[in-house]
């Protein structure tokens, strides 16, 4: 049956391979299509997308810059620097910019030598001389100048506007410090997730603005920006972050020396076109899962269909040669039983007229004739015993027939029993009696669940082998009589209790069983109106438990 089996699973996976074949090659094809296509429309977005917010975001930041260029420019050509250098007029000037703008820290005035003539502002900065700071000479020279971030005197990172003013021969500054919080918002404003970061570095790879996760203002960048050639626009970098691959886009932000760059997980950003390929990968497995699952059913059906075909074959077979058996067994039961019977009575009624001799006092009083009377006595019960035996055999062969009975469990048990006695003392098996003598009776085919008692006690017993302990348990289970038998043997494992009832399977060598046992009994018992159950723990043997209906007649009782 195994070869057969192993027959069959071999044609169902030619016959699924050859429709998998044919059906899943569009499949396949599609699926590739659609990688492609995903695959070119996610590198398109992600740089289409980066480069607009890199310069939308570069825009922004010049806009701010000019704002405050012109802002200045406006303030600085609209007075004079006796005008201006008024500590309470541009204390009030500064008031109202603040007001407008709120991205001001303070203003000064300085004037042709680097010194600070008028101040408005929290700092004590009214008398500092600027003539040496770089900025001094950048704004003199160019006129307008935006500084990098620095430190100076007010210790603490910002940056600086100035802007000049030519007023007859001589030149004066209007410079202002700009707030780097704002700025700082104004950069970080673009960022995109939970990976996504903004930041501004100078020519000289310094931050001008912090880094959302790795560094702060004025300190080296982790990653090396590169240089963008003016007429470029946008270009494109990458590096790992971890096992996050980023991607950056670096411009050059106008009229500084500055360069922005605007970075993002690519797996973040596009977790929806992600999102979109998985839902179209799982309707594909859905499709694939969907034909495998049709043709291994369509495919197997007809094979199923043959397999229990030989199955139910093989068991009426099992079943019409173990009934022939039994009626032979049967049969050759009665006709023992007849050809015992016969000398019993014979040895029987001679055992009884040497009682009556004895008891007449015809062979008078000695030791001999008591031995005789002992001898007599032993005659007697060996025939009872015999009889006995006859009378079970005689029993056995009348129950071949299917009949419906009221039958006491506990005394089926017993008698059952009685044919497997002398098999387990031999093999010093012990037996614990363990039977509710209230229990009802059951109709039912007492010849049948005397067979399926019969295998059981025979299953335990070989279980065990040697020693060991065989235990038969009666009891009431609601409307049913439940009658368990318990072993101390191997036990079955774990992966091989559910298939103990299949036709076929055994755990037994090679000769020593044909797996058909548990199998009948199961259908016996099926066919009876009851159940049967297994519980058992590899090493520590098994129990297995029939159940039958209640006899009515006790029910009403």
């Amino acid at each position: 049956m195994i070869k057969l089996n192993r027959k069959y699973a071999i044609l169902r996976l030619k016959l699924m391979g050859i429709t998998l074949c044919f059906a899943l090659i569009p499949l396949v094809a599609l699926g590739q299509f659609i990688h492609s296509q995903f695959s070119s429309t996610y590198q398109d977005k992600i740089t289409c997308n980066l480069k607009l917010m890199v310069e939308n975001k570069r825009d922004a930041i010049e806009m701010f810059l000019e704002e405050r260029v012109s802002q200045l420019k406006n303030m600085a050509y609209s007075h004079s620097l006796e005008s201006i250098s008024n500590h309470s007029k541009l204390a009030r000037i500064f008031e109202i910019i603040q007001s407008n703008s709120g991205s001001f820290i303070d203003l000064g005035i300085v004037d042709n030598t680097g010194r600070h003539v008028a101040y408005a502002g929290p700092y004590p900065l009214h008398d500092v001389n600027y003539s040496h700071e770089a900025w001094f000479h950048e704004v003199m020279l160019k006129g307008v100048f935006i500084s990098d971030v620095f430190m100076g005197f007010r210790n603490f990172p910002h940056f600086i506007i100035a802007v000049r003013r030519q007023e007859g021969e001589r030149s004066w500054i209007l410079r202002a410090t700009i707030d780097s919080d704002v700025f700082t918002s104004l950069v970080r404003s673009v960022q995109v997730g939970r990976k996504g970061d903004a930041f501004l570095v100078n020519s000289g790879q310094i931050l001008q603005t912090p880094s959302r996760f790795a560094e702060n203002v004025l300190s080296v960048a982790s990653v090396s920006v590169p240089v963008v050639d003016p007429g470029q626009g946008v270009n494109f970098m990458e590096w790992m972050d971890g096992r996050d691959i980023m991607i950056a886009g670096v411009t050059n932000v106008p009229a500084t020396g500055w360069r922005l760059v605007v970075a993002e997980s690519p797996t973040e950003e596009m977790s929806p076109l992600i999102k979109t390929q998985s839902i179209t990968l799982g309707l594909l497995g859905l499709g694939v899962l969907t034909i495998l699952g049709g043709s291994y059913l369509s495919t197997g059906s007809v094979i199923t269909k043959l397999m229990q075909a030989e199955k139910e074959k093989a068991l009426l077979d099992a079943s019409v040669v173990q009934s022939s058996k039994m009626a032979s067994l049967g049969k050759l039961a009665a006709g023992v039983a007849h050809e015992i019977n016969n000398p019993l009575t014979i040895i029987r009624e001679s055992a009884g007229w040497m009682r009556d001799v004895i008891s007449d006092g015809e062979l008078g009083e000695s030791k001999i004739v008591e031995e005789l009377a002992q001898a007599v006595d032993d005659i007697d019960r060996h025939v009872e015993r015999a009889g006995k035996v006859t009378h079970r055999m005689l029993g056995f062969a009348r129950r071949m027939e299917p009949l419906q009975e009221n039958v006491d469990i506990n005394a089926l048990t017993r008698q059952t029993f009685a044919f497997l006695e002398s098999e387990a003392l031999h093999r010093g098996i012990e037996i614990v009696f363990n039977l509710d003598e209230a229990l009802p009776g059951v109709t039912t085919d007492a010849n049948q669940v005397q067979q399926v008692i019969l295998n059981l006690m025979e299953n335990a017993i070989d279980a065990m082998t040697q020693d060991g302990v065989l235990t038969l348990h009666t009891y009431r289970m609601g409307k049913a009589v439940a009658l368990s038998v318990q072993d101390t043997g191997v036990g079955i494992s774990e992966e091989n209790l559910p298939k103990v009832f299949d036709p076929f399977f055994t755990t037994k060598a090679v000769g020593e069983g044909t797996g058909l046992g548990l199998s009948i009994i199961y259908s016996t018992i099926q066919r009876l109106g009851g159940e049967v159950t297994v519980a058992s723990k590899l090493g520590q043997g098994s129990e297995f438990t029939i159940t039958l209906p209640a006899a009515e007649t006790d029910e009403a009782l």
